[in-house]
């Protein structure tokens, strides 16, 4: 007997219908665990690229304060004892760098005690809670007034050739 191409019955029709009825559990479940498998790298991945480029934001800060510090010293032959001596609000957490906020600058007074020769530090440091306090490996950026460029990791190892470049 041969089927013939118009009969609902033949072989080939029954596997046609078979196969438009959908996915089987199986085949969902390997899409399933494949995309598992991609997300579990993907993820990671991507939160430690935005960490990385929101150190940007840090350095930038501590170049941009370090830049208005010389200017102000070159006026005033001090550098400024005030936050707002430079343009900004003021320091600690409450007072974010960047564009997300992800940093806050910590200084100390500065050095114009006239027995020294006069001198700044600028530390910029990330904010609590906003991700960027997991970053471990650029836990904290200083600038100072020799131009001196250093940072941190969480443990307190200088990691400036890794977190400057």
């Amino acid at each position: 007997m041969t089927s013939d191409y118009r009969n609902p019955t033949s072989a080939f029709s029954r596997q046609m219908s078979r196969r438009a009825a959908g996915f089987t559990l199986i085949e969902l479940m390997i899409t399933v665990v494949i995309a598992t498998i991609l997300l579990s790298v993907a993820i990671p991945m991507y939160l430690h690229q935005l960490r990385e480029s929101r150190r940007t934001d840090a350095r930038s800060a501590l170049m941009d304060l370090a830049a208005r510090e010389e200017r102000y010293f070159a006026t005033n032959s001090a550098y400024a004892t005030t936050a707002s001596s430079l343009g900004y609000q003021g320091w600690g957490s409450s007072y974010t760098v960047g564009n997300g906020g992800y940093y806050y600058i910590q200084s100390p007074p500065p050095v114009n005690n006239g027995t020294t020769p006069p001198s700044f530090s600028f530390t910029a440091l990330p904010v609590s809670g906003h991700g960027q306090d997991q970053d471990t490996v650029c836990a904290s950026f200083t600038v100072d007034s020799t131009g001196k460029q250093s940072s941190k990791d969480g443990s307190g190892n200088d990691t400036s050739s890794t977190c400057w470049r």
